[in-house]
């Protein structure tokens, strides 16, 4: 992987990124790396491989991101990753949620280093594309400072091509899946340690980062900037990427001319029987702070549930968004 690969990049985030979520994060920014919602290694072994992870071609580059334990199995699984296409493989360290931890994959293998290096092994040996791993800085009462520098060294040592850090604990005993997300401290300098302790690893950082502003600031740290809920909730930010953090023209001025760029795609999937809300449900922040905001997420609600509900809905909600104020966005 070259160092630009993954200066930016967007979250996996389970329910959000999916493929028509990917579709339309690319077409703000052609630089942007996007992954997939974390897939176990069960599901992408046994299960319907068509449908998990089949994926638009415009999505390059795209990273599968994995759930697993077993090396065995997460080879198999980075493998058939490898011939759908996807351009790296990103093994989950970070997940915090009770089914995660019952099966033996997520936040819970932060107490397991040893296997987490061994599964990273087995996958290099599996593939020809990027493998990588996204951690958070420790679990419950794990000390950050052994804690990240043992799960680090190891998957390096195994043969990592990049580390992705949330720079939270993740408390399994005690909070939320949701509390883990905000409760636990924030400690950027913790991952700027890491990579001043490994300054040859491509180190990613990723937790609460509100803006692609505040993204250039911690690339004066690491690598790569990971932007979870920020890229999700307020899309609209994605439009800078290119231009802030690359020097290149976006792919489109203005969120309305995203959505305009997305209608091809969106009537293909029509046709291929996708429901509109299944598209239209991720572009409920596009507007945010927009005059006509508002009426626009509104008619969408209302309207593209409906049971044959086409396009035309999406134009609809599109014209009531005012157009002076989105120049003014875009400026």
């Amino acid at each position: 992987m070259e160092y630009q690969d993954y200066r930016f990049s967007v979250a996996p985030m389970m329910d959000w990124t999916d493929r028509h979520c990917r579709v339309f994060h690319r077409l703000m920014s052609r630089r942007a790396r996007l992954y997939t919602e974390m897939l176990t290694t069960g599901a992408v072994i046994h299960g319907d491989r068509a449908r998990l992870l089949g994926f638009d071609a415009s999505e390059h580059p795209v990273a599968l991101q994995l759930g697993g334990s077993d090396p065995r199995d997460l080879a198999t699984a980075a493998r058939i990753g490898e011939d759908f296409g996807y351009d790296e493989i990103n093994l989950n360290v970070g997940c915090p949620s009770d089914r995660v931890k019952d099966g033996r994959f997520g936040a819970c293998l932060m107490a397991e280093p040893a296997l987490v290096a061994e599964g990273v092994a087995a996958m290099k040996r599996a593939v020809r594309i990027p493998v990588t791993v996204k951690c958070r800085i420790g679990i419950d009462d794990q000390d950050p400072e052994v804690a990240l520098d043992t799960l680090a060294r190891g998957v390096i040592a195994a043969g990592a091509d990049a580390l992705v850090v949330h720079a939270r604990k993740a408390w399994l005993n005690g909070l939320s899946p949701k509390e883990n997300r905000d409760i636990p401290p924030l400690d950027y300098d913790r991952v700027y340690r890491l990579k001043a302790a490994l300054p040859d690893v491509p180190l990613i950082i990723n937790g609460g980062i509100p803006s692609v502003a505040a993204a250039k600031q911690h690339l004066l740290h690491v690598d790569g900037v990971m932007l979870g809920r920020a890229a999700y909730q307020e899309p609209w930010r994605l439009l800078a990427v290119d231009s802030e953090l690359f020097g290149e023209t976006p792919p489109q001025a203005t969120m309305k001319d995203v959505l305009t760029a997305m209608m091809p795609y969106i009537e293909a999937q029509l046709a291929q029987g996708t429901r509109l809300h299944a598209m239209t449900r991720h572009f409920v922040g596009a507007f945010h702070g927009v005059p006509g905001a508002r009426a626009f997420r509104r008619h969408l609600a209302e309207n593209g549930v409906r049971p044959g509900a086409g396009v035309n809905v999406l134009r609809d909600a599109i014209a009531l968004v005012d157009d002076l104020a989105l120049t003014s966005m875009a400026a």
